[in-house]
């Protein structure tokens, strides 16, 4: 699939962090580390108490375990990584697995973005039609919906690596970031054709994205046309609540995104880019766990039920 003779590169060296004084080195692995952690706690947490607590067996709740899942997966693509290069003073990574680096982090990427789009289209059988929600949403068809989710950010992946990384590199091996991504990526590159991979990348990438994020925008709008048509305020209340926490995700999840890609690029942004893409790629899947677990009542209440209240009681 790839063909690393392609190339008269063997390996690439990762230069995001190299424009900041090296005595902050030690301070950004000891933030991304808490962070990561707490990452990886909060979703362990989320898909503890939705696996012991038969109340919380319901589709939302299964598309819920399926994206704490595809979070732990996307930051273990690149975190561990990156946080031993914070403390190192060689940042190289070879060729292949800089190729594993890119296809697991896009992989995991799109199967997020597809799971988020698929918990939108949750909400507006749940509010819109739930006198259907039982078929619509029946175990086969979840199970199916999540399987096209991951099929799906494969598919992406795959293409995005196998286009990228067809391309010669004929030096130099300096990659302006801190993990193998796109556009770094396609600035070494050589060739006739480094124009029209870009291209297609692009197109790829973009139509993604942005189907998702049209999908989850006509979902809310007949949720909220469907909403405003509840006589009692208590009534509008209950029925938007169930969809808040999974709104204010893909707000963060696509401003954050939005914010990255579509601002301009310029020669001496480089120390800005590279904080911005840490936003993304680290304080994103760290505040996905908190939303969930703060703005969904039903899951708070069985974290409380399921860990707390028993760690309580054992040690009283």
């Amino acid at each position: 699939m790839l063909r690393p003779n392609y190339t008269s590169v063997s390996e690439f060296i990762f230069i995001g962090f190299s424009n900041f004084p090296q005595q902050l080195m030690p301070v950004f692995f000891v933030v991304i580390l808490l962070m990561y952690l707490f990452t990886l706690l909060g979703n362990l947490l989320i898909m503890a108490t939705i696996w012991s607590e038969r109340s919380l067996h319901t589709p939302m709740y299964l598309f819920l375990c399926a994206l704490s899942i595809s979070e732990i997966l996307y930051t273990l693509s690149f975190i561990p990584r990156m946080l031993v290069d914070l403390l190192s003073t060689h940042r190289s990574i070879a060729f292949l697995a800089c190729a594993n680096q890119m296809f697991f982090s896009f992989m995991f990427g799109f199967t997020h973005s597809l799971l988020l789009t698929i918990m939108g289209y949750d909400r507006y059988v749940a509010i819109c039609h739930p006198l259907h929600y039982n078929v619509l949403m029946s175990p086969r068809g979840c199970a199916f919906l999540v399987a096209g989710s991951w099929a799906g950010g494969s598919a992406v992946g795959l293409v995005v690596t196998t286009s990228i990384f067809h391309l010669p590199f004929c030096g130099p091996n300096q990659i302006q970031h801190f993990l193998c991504h796109v556009p770094p990526m396609l600035k070494l590159a050589c060739g006739r054709n480094v124009p029209a991979v870009a291209l297609g990348v692009g197109m790829v990438c973009i139509t993604a994205l942005l189907g998702c994020f049209l999908l989850i925008l006509l979902s809310y709008a007949f949720i909220v046309a469907a909403i405003l048509k509840i006589p009692s305020a208590e009534g509008r209340h209950k029925a938007f609540s169930t969809c808040a926490s999974h709104l204010i995700v893909v707000i963060v999840h696509y401003g954050f995104a939005s914010v990255i890609y579509l601002k301009p690029k310029g020669p001496h942004l480089e120390e800005g880019d590279t904080l911005m893409a840490t936003t993304y790629t680290v304080l994103t899947p760290f505040l996905s766990p908190i939303i969930f677990s703060l703005r969904n009542k039903e899951l708070k209440n069985a974290i409380n039920k399921a860990f707390f209240r028993k760690f309580c009681s054992s040690n009283t």
